[in-house]
């Protein structure tokens, strides 16, 4: 069960990019919202909540594997992130780009209350600052699109 919970900790290996995990695990998060974005809008709110789930379980088990509160290679928490970002949107490619700079500069900057959410233990805390990012980022990719049509 722990090279399971590795293995989505890690989104398969992106944890591992020598240079910006996050980001390269935000990539995949993208990718999947790419891939599900004609799903019916439950089916899109059942995937974001059991990638969070599975993702705060397998991130528990890889912080104690990594021995850190939360370590650089778990980017699941930015995959729920992404996935959060873009529910409900109707985004193009240009709303999902928009979408991933807004997400990791609130997944970066962590104001208020995701800094707060960050100190939960364990998964809940790695998942939880990343979701309200995605909170904040589909916020603002909401109201962007509502002024820019076709995003």
């Amino acid at each position: 069960m722990k090279r399971i919970a590795l293995a989505i900790a890690t989104v398969g290996g992106a944890g591992f990019a020598p240079i910006a995990p996050g980001t390269a695990g935000a990539a995949v998060g993208v990718v999947i919202f790419w891939f599900t974005r004609g799903w019916p809008l439950a089916w899109q709110a059942g995937l974001a909540f059991a990638v969070t789930a599975i993702g705060t379980w397998a991130s528990t088990v890889a912080a104690r594997h990594f021995d850190r509160e939360d370590p650089s290679q778990v980017v699941v928490d930015e995959v729920a992130g992404q996935l959060v970002t873009y529910f409900a949107t109707g985004v193009g490619v240009w709303g999902m780009l928009i979408g991933f700079v807004a997400f990791r500069v609130f997944d970066t900057w962590k104001p208020w209350p995701a800094n707060k959410f960050e100190e939960l233990p364990g998964g809940i805390g790695i998942m939880a600052d990343d979701v309200m990012a995605g909170i904040y980022a589909n916020i603002l990719l909401i109201l962007v699109h509502f002024v820019y049509k076709g995003l």
